[in-house]
Formats: structure tokens, sequence, C-alpha cells
């Protein structure tokens, strides 16, 4: 598995329902409203050997009222 942060800003007034439609699709290993430049940081897990930026494209970029994101991709804990 492989472990991302993904930030995502929002169209404003919408966190709360994106928050929603995230929490319903059940991607996520944990899910926090942040300040800042970005008002969502998500933490999930790919499976291995699927390709990342697909993943994220078909599990999370058709959400209504994201408006951008920036993904971290982890290597390894510490």
């Amino acid at each position: 598995m492989t472990c991302l942060f993904v930030q995502i800003r929002c169209r404003p007034g919408t966190a709360y329902t994106v928050a929603d439609a995230i929490s319903l699709r059940e991607i996520h290993s944990e899910l926090y409203s942040t300040s800042g430049d970005y008002d969502l940081l998500m933490k999930l897990y790919v499976p291995e050997g699927e390709d990342i930026g697909r993943y994220i494209n078909d599990n999370l970029l058709d959400i209504d009222g994201i408006e951008r994101t920036y993904t971290t991709q982890t290597f390894r804990a510490f």
C-alpha cells in the first residue's frame, strides 16, 4: 500500500459537502478540516500496483466542490 496525503481546496461554502461525499466513498484513512490554503487534509492508502493519478482521478476528483488538490506521496516511515 502507498500512503498519500491529499490537501483539498474547496469552492467557498462547500467544504462540509465535500467532506461528506469523501466520507461516503470510504476511500480515506483520516480526514481533517484545516486552516490555510487548503480546506481539507486526507490521508489514504492506494493499493499496491494501482496508478496513483488514476486512483485519485477516479475516486476523488469527480466530487463537486473540489477546486484543487495537492498530493504528497510517502515512501517509508521512520
